[in-house]
């Protein structure tokens, strides 16, 4: 595994999406405005492989000990823009399904009015991992950006209904996009995850990841399919921010080894699952402040003993 200790520039990478108060209660307990959104799960993870560049906007009630607890994982916050107003909050709630988030309240506050604007300096960043947010905001974030190595995104069932046209004129542009198990079907319109990958494929992305939850990620790659399990946790507290903390594992990887071959990517997917099995062992992000490399590659053994069988 790798060490962020001296990442180079051409490891880095950039993160575009929300940092916000997540509300979240569930069987097990509940916490109330604690640190979330995707940007801030996708950095922290990647954080423990490489350096990360986050941008975003947050409001003037967001406080100073959480941007320096970000830059205390070294993550470059150049682009964390505090403008007047509120931050963006979330309210959910999750069953006995913990696969399930039920919405109950959001608040996009100034997030509805975000619009992404590098900093100088992050326009060459070669790993680039667009969030769930507008497509729009998505591709003007491309715009700004010089020759990437790789592009990844995601995506959500409220874009895919309400910016189809925009979500397929991204996906030209990224190389992987990584989408849940019922995104993937909507967007294509196909009951088949094998069917539905071809289809999304189609659009351009040379890669498809598609998240299950606790029962793993199967990913699509010059027509083979790789699938990874979920890791089994005796504790799970709250899934929120799991799919962005898998996404920061999977890119953490890739940019600190600078290898994209389909070998790779499948040891990344593992890393991102990892990472997301730490994630919900707690709210918000108690565990990954307390989370080490050793731990991490531990687990990162133990996948592969889970997964290990021998031909006859």
């Amino acid at each position: 595994m790798s060490h962020q200790t001296g990442a180079s520039t051409n490891m880095s990478i950039l993160v575009v999406g929300s940092v916000a108060f997540d509300s979240v209660s569930t069987p097990f307990g509940k916490a109330d405005e604690a640190l979330g959104g995707s940007a801030t799960y996708f950095s922290t993870s990647a954080s423990f492989f490489t350096e990360v560049r986050l941008v975003a906007v947050v409001g003037s009630d967001f406080p100073d000990e959480h941007i320096k607890k970000l830059s205390g994982r070294g993550i470059d916050v150049a682009g964390l823009k505090k403008v007047p107003g509120k931050t963006f909050r979330w309210k959910g709630r999750y069953d006995y399904d913990l696969n399930c988030a039920h919405t109950l309240e959001t608040h996009l506050n100034f997030f509805s009015s975000f619009d992404p604007v590098l900093p100088e300096a992050y326009k060459e960043t070669p790993f680039v991992f667009l969030a769930n947010i507008d497509p729009e905001l998505q591709i003007s974030v491309l715009d700004q950006v010089k020759k990437p190595r790789f592009v990844a995104c995601d995506t959500m069932n409220f874009w895919i209904e309400g910016k189809p046209d925009a979500l397929k004129r991204l996906l030209q542009r990224v190389d992987l996009v990584v989408i849940n198990e019922a995104e993937a079907r909507e967007f294509a319109g196909a009951s088949s995850l094998v069917k539905a990958a071809r289809i999304i494929q189609g659009y351009g992305p040379k890669t498809l990841i598609i998240k299950r939850g606790e029962y793993g990620a199967m990913m699509f790659h010059e027509g083979e399919v790789f699938h990874a399990p979920a890791y089994p946790l005796e504790e799970i507290f709250d899934p929120t921010g799991a799919g962005d903390t898998f996404a920061g594992g999977l890119m953490g990887h890739l940019a600190a080894t600078q290898d994209l071959s389909g070998h790779n990517l499948r040891r990344a997917i593992v890393f991102g699952s990892v990472m997301a099995s730490f994630n919900v062992e707690a709210f918000s992000l108690e565990r990954l402040d307390t989370l080490t490399k050793k731990e991490i590659r531990l687990r990162f053994s133990e996948f592969k003993r889970l997964t290990h069988f021998e031909e006859m």
